[in-house]
């Protein structure tokens, strides 16, 4: 089964109108603000679409609206079973703090095909690589380098590891600085930090570190169409946290994924700018228009590009 293509323009659409709804919040430091406006939107606009849709991958839980919750239900009833994760906002500080890098992001897979991550943290990986027993989260750090510099003929001084800047990352700057590879530094972001592997053009070969389990889930619907792959595994921090994942279907807690465990079959993805950053540009404002960037794939047509977008200011 595959996704129609007729929906890829109706999911950009859904992201552009959140990022222009965020980007009026740009600068006035008021994240919350600027996350309910993108929130607000993109409900708004999936309701109006012929679908029969869930949110498997959202912002919270029921008893916390106005956050699009896991298992929230969407569109006009009419229409494919589709399972949506959702990150209206993809860094809240970006936009209260007019810094590049915000995204509204959406990925959309047939009922059942899109993985249901708990709200925790996950040790991810990322390469162009498709190769097994080239880069594993099972290896450690000099054995994955090591292993990523004969494979792409290149010297680890000659890598780019992308990175959260967190404290708990330290050792692994340590161990990539013993290494002398070159480091990328993200301070927030990790969807965009992921798909930084995607082209050349961002001169990074591996993304690592731990970041958000929903985050993950979205980044790999993108890296999916790019044909790159990804790995994470959850981390559990509290027993609230493992009765959580275990309501969620998760029984083996230590679990290593693999991107075709995550991701199943047709998908589409979507992440339009909100300010500027690696992957796309912000939200222009020129004379009367809108203009939007949007990072789109769709997997079944081996779409993937960035479609830009005028729209007319209210």
């Amino acid at each position: 089964m595959t996704i129609d293509k007729k929906f890829i323009d109706q999911f950009v659409n859904v992201t552009s109108k959140a990022a222009i709804a965020s980007s009026y919040f740009v600068g006035k430091k008021d994240k919350i603000a600027a996350d309910k406006a993108a929130v607000d939107s993109m409900r708004s606009e999936l309701n109006n679409m012929d679908m029969i849709g869930q949110i498997v991958i959202g912002e919270g839980e029921l008893d916390e609206a106005p956050m699009l919750y896991i298992g929230e239900k969407l569109g006009t009833k009419n229409g494919p079973e589709l399972d949506i994760a959702v990150d209206p906002l993809e860094g809240t500080n970006f936009v209260a703090n007019n810094l590049p890098g915000a995204l509204s992001v959406i990925a959309i897979a047939e009922k059942d095909n899109l993985f249901k991550a708990p709200e925790t943290y996950m040790e991810k990986i990322s390469t162009k690589v498709q190769e097994k027993n080239v880069v594993d989260l099972d290896y450690s750090i000099k054995k994955n380098i090591s292993n990523l510099s004969e494979y792409l003929n290149k010297k680890p001084e000659n890598l780019t590891a992308c990175i959260l800047e967190r404290p708990r990352h330290n050792k692994i700057i340590e161990e990539l600085k013993d290494l002398k590879v070159k480091i990328k530094f993200i301070t927030d972001g990790d969807v965009s930090g992921a798909l930084l592997v995607t082209d050349e053009k961002y001169s990074v070969d591996i993304f690592l570190g731990t970041g958000g389990g929903p985050e993950g889930v979205l980044a790999a619907s993108a890296l999916d169409a790019f044909n790159c792959s990804f790995q994470g595994r959850f981390l559990f921090a509290t027993d609230k946290d493992k009765e959580r994942a275990k309501e969620m279907g998760i029984s083996d807690l230590t679990k290593k994924y693999d991107l075709n465990e995550i991701i199943k079959g047709d998908s589409i993805f979507c992440a339009t700018g909100i300010t500027s950053g690696d992957l796309v540009s912000g939200i222009k404002i020129e004379k009367d228009k809108f203009i939007s960037e949007t990072l789109v794939t769709h997997k079944h047509s081996k779409l993937k590009k960035v479609v830009k977008i005028n729209q007319k200011l209210l």
